[in-house]
């Protein structure tokens, strides 16, 4: 089995292993006692906390440990909050910020706060204009990550960094995508991460507070981890954590540079054997081992359990591999195709081998999926009418695009195909078809039990 989706989470790394288990004899006391079991405890802490703080480029004293990266993003983004309070209640996050920074934007603004959600271009990524554009007198606090998780694209955090700076607005930045690959750089006050993925064990998270930030940590305040993160330090872990990140900052250049090659590979094959298929995401500024692509009529969930019948794992942002049943909000925001969405992150050691073999069952699968869906387009046939009306109404995507795919022949050049659905997942699909294929989107209207959207035919 080849596992392909190290971007949720990577498989343990054997030093992570190696640190978990002697940790477990020695650092299972309380590290706030003084008798000696305790001071032993407290040493691995201490040696972790550096370790850690060295990987992120910040004081030891900055860096505190949690119990997983959504608890150091939501502690993280309600302290500066509420810390800054006096200054305003207006925070920035990007469109496509991970769920864990989305969902603490969302409480904030159900609080009474306000949000700007700043838009990224086709590639994913925001403009330091952007951000620069969104910034105000009140604006207490604002977020960016490193990296995309869906599709790879590194943000400019530098110069956002320096942006917000200027304004004397601290900058958050989640760097769980890309702190296993190397510090963060720019002038940033707060910074987020997750052990699970660069290799250590679930249940470790980091936050890092600058010096000079105001911070006010909301909720009980806990005398473990500088009032920080409450409960007991899951010391084990922690140290695991640690250890893992030091030795895959080790071998980073070396293995990021063997990704960059089989990712490139993966982006070049996949079009050439694939029809009907957009490469997403910047195809320079990206993590190493992350590459997503979207395949026209091809529905996500069958797709993925077709690769995982013949042996690879990949994720989706598809909306029906979503408990949620709604397109991922990361997707929508760039404006590509969320249907037949394949997600391709490949942990360190992956073998060149196992990748050609991805790519040799890929055309099939997908083909598959295709045929089972009915999605061989039909006959052209040009008809007198100059509209023509799709009822894909009780249909979930990709079958409205696919309807729209079979009769955009059917009506003369300049002519309008009318499609009538109730799906989410249409409202991004059927733009994002017309951009892949060449169409016109007019635009989406009003309709009876849903939303007719109107395509016309340019070619």
């Amino acid at each position: 089995m080849s596992y392909f989706d190290a971007a949720s989470s990577a498989p343990l790394h054997p030093v992570a292993r190696q640190a978990l288990l002697a940790a477990l004899d020695e650092g299972w006391a309380d590290p706030s006692r003084l008798y000696r079991e305790g001071r032993r405890a407290r040493m691995l802490l201490d040696a972790a906390r550096e370790a850690a703080a060295e990987a992120v480029g910040c004081r030891a004293d900055e860096l505190v440990f949690t119990s997983s990266g959504t608890r150091a993003v939501h502690s993280g983004v309600a302290g500066a909050l509420a810390g800054r309070r006096r200054t305003g209640s207006h925070l920035i996050v990007s469109a496509v910020e991970h769920s864990s920074v989305i969902h603490s934007a969302e409480a904030f603004e159900a609080a009474g706060g306000s949000v700007t959600r700043v838009p990224v271009q086709r590639t994913g990524a925001v403009t330091v204009e952007s951000y620069e554009e969104a910034l105000r007198p009140d604006t207490a606090l604002a977020c960016l990550q490193s990296a995309n998780h869906e599709v790879g694209t590194e943000q400019p955090v530098a110069a956002v960094a320096e942006a917000c700076r200027a304004a004397g607005v601290p900058l958050l930045v989640d760097a769980a995508q890309s702190l296993g690959w190397g510090r963060v750089e720019g002038d940033w006050s707060l910074l987020t991460a997750s052990a699970h993925k660069w290799g250590g064990p679930s249940g470790v998270g980091l936050l890092a507070v600058r010096k000079g930030v105001r911070f006010a940590l909301q909720g009980p305040l806990d005398e473990r981890e500088s009032g920080r993160a409450a409960g007991f330090e899951n010391l084990p872990a922690i140290v695991a954590a640690a250890a893992s990140l030091r030795a895959v900052r080790a071998e980073a250049d070396r293995e990021a540079v063997r990704l960059r090659e089989l990712t490139e590979l993966i982006r070049t094959r996949v079009p050439m054997t694939v029809p009907d298929v957009e490469v997403v995401g910047d195809p320079e500024r990206r993590v190493p081992g992350i590459v997503t692509f979207s395949c026209l009529y091809v529905d996500g969930e069958a797709l993925l359990h077709g690769l995982d019948r013949e042996g690879f794992s990949v994720s989706s942002g598809s909306s029906c591999t979503s408990s949620t049943l709604t397109p991922s909000h990361v997707l929508k925001a760039m404006g590509v195709l969320s249907e037949g969405n394949v997600r391709v992150s490949l942990p360190p050691g992956t073998a060149q081998e196992d990748v050609e073999r991805f790519l040799a069952v890929l055309p099939g699968a997908v083909a598959g999926v295709r045929e089972k869906l009915g999605a061989a387009p039909a006959p052209a046939g040009v008809v007198r009418a100059g509209e023509l009306v799709v009822d894909a109404l009780g249909k979930r995507c990709p079958i409205p695009v696919i309807e729209l795919a079979k009769v955009i022949g059917n009506v003369p050049v300049g002519g309008t195909v009318r499609v009538l659905s109730d799906d989410e997942a249409a409202r991004l699909d059927i733009p994002a078809w017309c951009e892949m294929r060449g169409q016109e989107y007019v635009g989406e209207e009003p309709a009876d039990h849903g939303s007719a959207y109107v395509v016309r035919r340019v070619s």
